[in-house]
């Protein structure tokens, strides 16, 4: 049975890493630590003293005074890693973890899944193809030699940079090395650990070229570990959840994530606060826990996206000119059909074009799938089709030799229905209002990955009530908008009430109008 010596990195909270400590070793596995040596000596003297009797924690021989993007993070781990394999021969994996982690399944989950497959779980993506770095220095991190701390000396860093660059000093690569990038939260097997620190003794040329990289923690351990293991025994992915905000700070959880956590398809999450003492409790009970079964959803980093976004509706960059001058057409008409329940929205679009004989294209916008005639390539990605919308609808326009279009549109698209009621031709909107019961936005939230089959119905209580006052602020921002030829049908009205709407809308006599809101099974889902 898989038994895991966790590598753990600190500085900070003595009583937290004790506690940590205790209950990760207390279902039998082990923990080697590493404390800050820049930390007060007399936590680290009191982290001792609770954790010397203890034959399942141990710590690294020497330490290191660490900081941020710093080879001292990497040796620090080093270190660690070296302690745990000297003092525990029975491990069969190695974790990585910081002192703001703690586990959200229990040890037995834990063996088993590491029992299940034998791989090692470690984001290892190639440095220079993938878009793991977002902003910032990427091939700089390595082809310049980087020995002073960026948040330290800020100044001196970017200084020594510059003369670098300046006098044409750059470095190669080693040649027989393929730089890898990603998460230093990784679990290794002992093998794999074995094989990294012999290389480390071996390659001394590589040693040296990783000692002055910027941010070695994200490239060391991933490049090494893919040269000395087969890709077939490697799963590009950490074990450990991590979310983070739009400015690239770690999202932190707190006492009622218990459920979130627990939901995840991940055996720790980082990083819990300092003040969540409930939360870290109920975590510490569980590692220990037997005979628990997991309800896994995932749908974390989804739900944190769509709550965190809420307050960002209507802001924009400035169009491109190209955008503000093109026009569908003085003489065209766009009828917008917008609606949440995209189902009734494609019904009415189908009944209007067999009555009336308007073209009829369902959410271009919204949906990949939907069907669209050959443009040149425009019509293939969603991207494009948002970016260059009204040269879309123009060549759609053309395509079916009409001056008239039925569009089929979700209503958090108001950028876009801003866009379209500004241009020269003809734009009309018709808002379904529809009856949005529980189970429709449970059902709504597993499909847009807000939640999951097995969400706990506890979590689904509380996730509603923002859905649901999401979709109605949707339709109370397009009320608000003050369209000009804003039109509505509803659930809740009678056909003859819908068929006046419709017939303003569509500009056809009130009896075509009422054959279209009496189309059969129109709202039901």
């Amino acid at each position: 049975m898989a038994q895991i010596a966790f590598i753990l990195l600190c500085h900070k909270d003595p009583e937290a890493i004790i506690s940590q400590a205790r209950q990760l070793t207390a279902a039998g596995d082990y923990m080697a630590i590493h404390f800050d040596a820049r930390a007060n000596p007399a936590d680290f003297q009191r982290i001792q003293d609770a954790l010397n009797d203890n034959p399942n924690v141990t710590f690294a021989k020497k330490r290191i005074k660490c900081g941020w993007g710093e080879w001292s993070l990497v040796q620090a781990s080093l270190n660690a890693v070296e302690a745990a394999l000297d003092a525990f021969p029975r491990a069969t994996h190695f974790y990585m973890l910081s002192g703001d982690c703690m586990a959200i399944k229990s040890a037995e989950y834990a063996h088993a899944l590491l029992d299940g497959e034998d791989v090692d779980y470690i984001e290892s993506f190639d440095f220079f193809e993938s878009d793991w770095i977002k902003t910032g220095f990427k091939e700089e991190r390595l082809i310049y030699r980087h020995y002073l701390n960026e948040r330290k000396h800020k100044k001196l860093f970017y200084a020594s940079f510059r003369l670098q660059e300046r006098l044409g000093l750059k470095r190669d690569i080693p040649s027989d090395i393929q730089v890898m990038i990603g998460s230093q939260w990784w679990c290794l097997r002992r093998r794999t650990v074995e094989w990294v620190m012999d290389f480390c003794r071996e390659r001394k040329d590589v040693m040296r070229f990783f000692r002055s990289t910027w941010i070695p923690d994200e490239t060391f351990f991933q490049t090494i570990v893919r040269h000395v293991v087969p890709d077939t025994e490697i799963c590009t992915s950490t074990l450990t959840f991590l979310m983070f905000t739009d400015y690239g700070m770690p999202v932190t959880f707190y006492n009622d994530h218990y459920d979130l956590l627990l939901s995840q398809d991940f055996l720790f999450a980082r990083k819990i606060s300092p003040e969540a003492t409930e939360l870290k409790q109920r975590l510490g009970e569980l590692y220990a826990a037997k005979g628990i079964e997991f309800q896994i959803s995932n749908e974390g980093r989804s739900l944190f996206r769509f709550l965190t976004s809420r307050g960002r509706n209507g802001v924009r960059f400035a169009p491109r000119f190209w955008e503000a001058e093109s026009s569908l057409g003085r003489e065209r008409e766009l009828l917008i059909v917008v609606a949440k329940k995209w189902h009734v929205a494609k019904r009415l679009a189908s009944k209007i074009q067999e009555v009336t004989n308007i073209q009829a294209i369902e959410y271009l916008f919204d949906e990949a799938s939907c069907p669209m005639p050959d443009l040149g390539g425009i019509q293939t990605q969603m991207g494009k089709r948002a970016r260059h919308r009204r040269a879309l609808m123009r060549m759609l326009y053309e395509y079916y030799d009409t001056d008239r279009m039925v569009i089929c549109m979700d209503p958090k698209n108001m950028e876009m229905f801003q866009d379209f009621f500004t241009d020269r031709s003809i734009t009309r909107l018709l808002e379904v209002e529809s009856v949005f019961t529980d189970d429709y936005l449970a059902g709504h939230a597993i499909r847009v990955g807000l939640a999951g089959e097995n969400t706990p119905s506890q979590s689904m209580e509380r996730l509603l009530p923002t859905i649901r006052a999401d979709v109605l602020g949707e339709s109370d921002r397009i009320r608000d908008a003050g369209f000009e030829r804003y039109y509505r049908i509803s659930e809740l009205r009678d056909a003859q009430d819908n068929a006046f709407a419709l017939s303003q809308f569509l500009t056809i006599p009130q009896d075509e109008a009422l054959q279209i809101a009496q189309t059969n099974h129109l709202f039901d889902d």
